[in-house]
C-alpha cells in the first residue's frame, strides 16, 4: 500500500495559502512552471498523476515546511506547517541571504 499522501491542485493551493506563499515563488522552488502550477491548482481534487510533477510538489511543499495530511477517519485531506508562519519566511530570507561561506559557518 502506497504511504505518500495524495497530492491534489486543492491541496497545493491550501498549502501555498497556509504558508503564506504565492504562486510565482512555490513554484520556482519546486522547480516547475508558473502556468504549470497554475493547471494543478485549477485541476482542483483531481490527484496529480504525472510522477515528475508530484515529486515537484513535494520539494516545494517541504521547502515551505508544509506537510500534507492524508484522508482518514472519515476526515479529508488537509495540510499543516512543520513551522511557524513567522519560521517560514524567516528560513526563506535566510537561504536567499547569499554570501560567501566562511569559516564560521555551521556544517
Amino acid at each position: 500500500m502506497n504511504q505518500t499522501p495524495k497530492i491534489t491542485g486543492r491541496v497545493v493551493a491550501a498549502a501555498r495559502a497556509l504558508a503564506g506563499v504565492g504562486r510565482a515563488d512555490f513554484a520556482a522552488a519546486a522547480g516547475i512552471a508558473t502556468d504549470k502550477l497554475r493547471e494543478i491548482e485549477a485541476s482542483g481534487s483531481a490527484r496529480v498523476r504525472e510522477a515528475r510533477d508530484a515529486d515537484a510538489l513535494r520539494r516545494g511543499l517541504e521547502h515551505y515546511g508544509v506537510i500534507v495530511l492524508d484522508e482518514s477517519d472519515g476526515l479529508g485531506a488537509g495540510v499543516r506547517l512543520r513551522f511557524t508562519r513567522q519560521d517560514v519566511r524567516q528560513l526563506t530570507r535566510l537561504e536567499n541571504e547569499g554570501g560567501i561561506v566562511g569559516a564560521d559557518d555551521a556544517p
